[in-house]
Formats: C-alpha cells, sequence, structure tokens
C-alpha cells in the first residue's frame, strides 16, 4: 500500500457516508463556514484527530474543523510527515511561480492571508 492510500484509507472510508456529509455541513456552519486558522472561505472539514490514529472520534463533531483548501493541505503534509521534504529547489520555484502571478491578483491573496 502506498504512502497516500496508508493515510487517506481510513478516512475516505468515513468521508463517504451519509452520516458524515450530514455533520460536515453541521461543522461549516459551527464555524460560519470560514477557515478557523485564517478566516478564509471554509472549502474542507478537518479530523482534528484523524480517522487512522482515533477512529472512535471521527464522527464526533468536536473533533471537526472547517479549513481552506490551503491551510488543510499544510496540516495533513505536517501530519503525512511531509513537511521536511521542503527544499531550496522547491522554494524558489514557488517564488518563480509567486512572481508570475498578476499584480492584482498577488494583493488579494495577501490580503486573504492577513
Amino acid at each position: 500500500m502506498g504512502l497516500r492510500n496508508r493515510f487517506r484509507g481510513p478516512s475516505r472510508r468515513v468521508t463517504r457516508t451519509k452520516r458524515w456529509k450530514a455533520l460536515r455541513l453541521l461543522a461549516l456552519r459551527r464555524d460560519n463556514f470560514q477557515c478557523v486558522k485564517c478566516s478564509a472561505p471554509a472549502t474542507e472539514v478537518d479530523h482534528i484527530r484523524p480517522v487512522r490514529d482515533a477512529p472512535e472520534f471521527a464522527y464526533d463533531l468536536e473533533n471537526l474543523q472547517s479549513l481552506c483548501g490551503p491551510c488543510h493541505s499544510r496540516k495533513t503534509i505536517a501530519e503525512v510527515g511531509l513537511a521536511s521534504v521542503d527544499t531550496p529547489a522547491r522554494a524558489a520555484w514557488r517564488a518563480l511561480v509567486r512572481d508570475m502571478r498578476p499584480s492584482n491578483q498577488r494583493k488579494e491573496l495577501q490580503c486573504l492571508k492577513a
């Protein structure tokens, strides 16, 4: 089993149920459809304690948090243990791509981060 499947499998079994879909909506409403980390519009609901580590909390509303896509990605990467994979080459690539965005889009993104 690959790294991705090992971490995604338990959660995927939970998030495909009707029960999860109803609970997901409750979590989003509770958090006013905003990311609890940065206040951007929340598009994802995350298990604070991952399902693979604490399956008994899979359907516990207190174990859920609403996150935007970027915050959820950062959290997941850190959980999986890939946060240290960042290299100088990757940082240079991100800087290059960031500079290629239109300036008004960069300003909008900075406003969202603030």
